[in-house]
């Protein structure tokens, strides 16, 4: 998120949809959200498998979902909220997006709703847009591992679900890039995250150009049988603005939440057409039947 100053403009395009819990009080350190209920005790006993053999499978597993993922259909709903000292909302930025197929195939948005934009203090940036479209649901590919320290916490369950837990942070960072910052929870028989928990970075801290983000938690579901699919988002920060020339310094309560539902497997058909008509398929012939002498 961006600062709003009285001398800028911003064109904003996107958006959210709910409530969201814990705070982080920091913008140069990670903190962690408050782990909702559904989360047991941390088992910190070695795991059988070395954990070396576990990221190797679960990334793997996971660029299989990165694939998967790009071939589904989905709403996304989106909300930013604005939050005074009252806890009441001041501010929101909500928009309604289907991230669909065009007719040649092509992956594409389209924005269903998007009310008028009513924040006041901070403007929606571009690595916000990024982290909305690809950062919210991280995936540790096997083409990622090697970009992040991946520690072996322990195991916990996750509602009834057994998982491995990591902290995962960038070894280095490429400004252009977004990267988690946190933890992650992986179903130790689908081998898939389940739950993301952190903060997407860089942050960019130079007075008059501060971009900061809060910490978020990510949930996904099994929804196809097969695949951990993300169902919801949901973060809350104080984001602390240093300001700058013509800009004064300022703490900034956000809400955000993602949801994320109607996943549909994308399935091309193909049209003849002649003469500006479409030729329906021919019809299959019947088999012929033996009908004897």
């Amino acid at each position: 998120m961006k600062k709003m100053c009285n001398c800028q403009i911003f064109a904003l395009l996107l958006a959210a949809a709910c409530a969201l819990p814990a705070l982080a009080q920091s913008k140069d350190s990670f903190t962690p959200m408050a782990l909702d209920s559904g989360f047991g005790r941390m088992d910190l006993s070695e795991p059988a498998l070395a954990p070396e053999q576990i990221i190797r499978q679960f990334a793997a597993k996971e660029s299989t979902f990165q694939k998967a993922l790009e071939h589904y259909t989905y709403r996304r709903v989106a909300r930013v909220q604005e939050i005074d000292d009252d806890n009441k909302v001041t501010g929101e930025w909500y928009i309604v997006d289907d991230v669909v197929f065009d007719s040649t195939g092509k992956r594409t948005e389209k924005t269903v709703y998007a009310p008028a934009n009513t924040l006041k203090q901070v403007a929606i940036s571009p690595s916000d847009l990024q982290d909305l479209q690809r950062g919210y649901t991280f995936a540790l590919t096997t083409e990622d591992i090697a970009q992040y320290d991946i520690k072996f916490v322990g195991r916990q369950k996750v509602d009834e679900i057994d998982c491995y837990v990591f902290d995962v942070s960038p070894k280095t960072i490429d400004k252009k890039k977004r990267y988690l910052d946190g933890r992650i929870w992986v179903d130790t028989q689908d081998l898939e995250i389940v739950v993301t928990n952190g903060r997407m970075v860089p942050d960019d801290t130079r007075k008059n150009n501060e971009d900061l983000h809060p910490p978020f938690m990510t949930w996904r579901q099994q929804v196809d049988g097969e695949n951990w699919f993300p169902v919801y988002s949901k973060g809350e920060g104080i984001l602390h603005f240093a300001g700058g020339k013509g800009v004064m310094s300022q703490d900034v309560h956000l809400r955000q939440t993602i949801k994320y539902t109607d996943y549909k497997q994308f399935g091309t058909t193909m049209k003849l057409i002649y003469n500006g008509k479409e030729i329906p398929p021919p019809e299959k012939s019947k088999p012929e039947t033996n009908q004897g002498p």
